[in-house]
């Protein structure tokens, strides 16, 4: 609301009165379930599949979620969905708030399962497999891509006086084109993989301070007439490893190669915060980088983007409803980011907020 002609603001950051969900739960045995209708939905860590918790729009499906529960902890999901595409996603409309029903058809269809198995090899297993079908439709121009991504999460929950880790990779593969135009008719064989693993460890004492090194990774497009190498995030969130997003978020899971250091501290059962320095290169130097659309293609800005200092502070003002949310990034920006021909022509990046999350 009250945005000019120079706003870039986009259907990632305004989807006007949207009814993301609206569906039907079906209790079967034990606490299993069964949703029909339009959903959201959190897997795992959220790194494939995720309901945003920072910006403004969030990712929704309308279909069918099974949700079996096997006791003890042992989970498995099974979804078919059809992804919404916010509407209206044109700059004028999205300036003049324009309200737009969101679309949904066979055009785009992700299915796939996720599984949560307990005590193995001293933590928490959680394979997955999802699949991604999609064609150009009347009024939507795609990368036809057909991918699918199998992976696998092991992780150990941080506890005073002890280490914990979370690992997980995934590769994908099928067909895609480079492009969503509507001139490019080609199809690539994809091959692109993803890799995260962090371990910590929480001091027992006040305020339970925990030190954690992060590394993330992911495959960029190495431009191969015949291949697509670019790893696709799916229907993800990053917020909580990369940074603050929406207008900012120069960081994903795409052509990166990422290690990063965090202090967390807790407080109190309502408040936590953390500090974190994350440093970030191109894993190919001549793909984008990352999800910051800068592209040397020469390859001749080098691969390191830059380095990012962020802090966050969080507490609940009424605990499980109302939440203050406030924080700030500063990016500084090296060779790739600096230097390429479609850098944007200004130094360092400052970015800071302060949001307010009602939960229902």
């Amino acid at each position: 609301m009250g945005q000019d002609a120079r706003s870039s603001a986009n259907a990632g950051e305004v989807n006007a009165f949207e009814l993301v969900q609206a569906n039907v739960a079906v209790k079967l045995s034990g606490k299993s379930t069964l949703t029909l209708g339009r959903y959201t939905l959190d897997l795992g860590n959220r790194r494939m599949v995720a309901r945003q918790r920072f910006r403004n729009t969030t990712n929704a499906f309308t279909g069918a979620h099974l949700a079996l529960d096997g006791g003890k902890g042992r989970k498995l999901d099974l979804m078919f969905a059809l992804p919404h595409q916010r509407l209206p996603d044109d700059a004028a409309s999205i300036r003049n708030d324009k309200v737009q029903w969101d679309r949904e058809n066979f055009d785009v269809m992700f299915f796939g399962a996720h599984g949560t198995l307990p005590q193995v090899l001293g933590g928490t297993l959680q394979p997955y497999a999802f699949a991604l079908i999609e064609r150009d439709g009347a009024k939507l121009a795609t990368a036809n891509r057909r991918i699918g991504t199998v992976g696998a999460r092991h992780f150990i929950k941080a506890k005073a006086g002890e280490w914990d880790h979370d690992i997980e990779g995934a590769v994908q593969f099928g067909k895609a084109r480079r492009t969503a135009s509507g001139a490019d008719v080609t199809d690539l064989d994809v091959y692109a993989w993803f890799l995260h693993a962090d371990a910590g460890y929480t001091f027992p004492t006040g305020w339970s301070p925990r030190l954690v090194a992060m590394f993330d990774a992911a495959s960029g497009d190495k431009g191969d007439p015949r291949k697509f190498t670019r790893f696709d995030t799916l229907y993800s969130a990053r917020r909580f490893e990369f940074g603050p997003n929406g207008l900012y978020g120069p960081f994903r899971r795409s052509n990166i190669v990422s290690p990063s250091l965090r202090v967390e501290v807790t407080p109190s059962k309502r408040t936590d915060a953390f500090v974190a320095w994350r440093t970030a290169w191109a894993e190919n130097r001549r793909d984008q980088f990352a999800a910051t659309g800068v592209r040397d293609a020469s390859g001749s800005s080098g691969s390191l983007g830059g380095h990012q200092i962020e802090g966050r502070v969080r507490h609940w003002i009424v605990p499980g409803l109302l939440q203050v949310d406030g924080g700030a990034a500063v990016l500084f920006k090296r060779g790739l980011l600096r230097d390429a021909p479609n850098a944007p022509p200004t130094g360092n990046t400052t970015y800071g907020y302060v949001d307010l999350m009602l939960t229902l």
